[in-house]
């Protein structure tokens, strides 16, 4: 294949990936990839879907991450939306609660990605030992 064979797709190339009035660009899904690329956003991601929301200290404790750490990759989970920081008066105080909790685009990405993948393998790893 001669090098003017491999060159990168253009636009033309891409196109019907997505609807034509698509609500994400091409480089929003990105992003979103590209954010759950990382562990520790994954990991993340991971116990926001299987556990259900969760305030920062539950998921400093719970994942074992300074505090610092976790803002960073939540900001950039809530950036690519893939993650919502809410906020709810608690009855007992005067001040507001804040938690974090999956987007359904959090779920899907996670459901129909990463861990699709891991599902093909041990269904994969099943039948082989079948």
């Amino acid at each position: 294949m001669s090098e003017t064979d491999r060159s990168s797709p253009d636009a033309d190339d891409l196109a019907g990936l997505l609807p034509e009035h698509s609500l994400l660009s091409l480089e929003a899904y990105l992003d979103m990839q590209r954010a759950i690329g990382n562990e520790t956003r994954f990991r993340i991601l991971h116990v926001l879907t299987e556990q259900g929301a969760h305030s920062a200290e539950e998921l400093e404790e719970g994942l074992d991450l300074p505090s610092n750490t976790l803002h960073y990759h939540l900001d950039t989970l809530i950036d690519v939306g893939l993650v919502e920081n809410r906020k709810r008066k608690q009855p007992d105080t005067d001040g507001l609660y804040s938690y974090y909790q999956a987007t359904s685009l959090g779920d899907g990405i996670l459901d129909h990605g990463v861990r699709e993948l891991m599902r093909e393998e041990w269904d994969l790893l099943d039948a082989d030992s079948d």
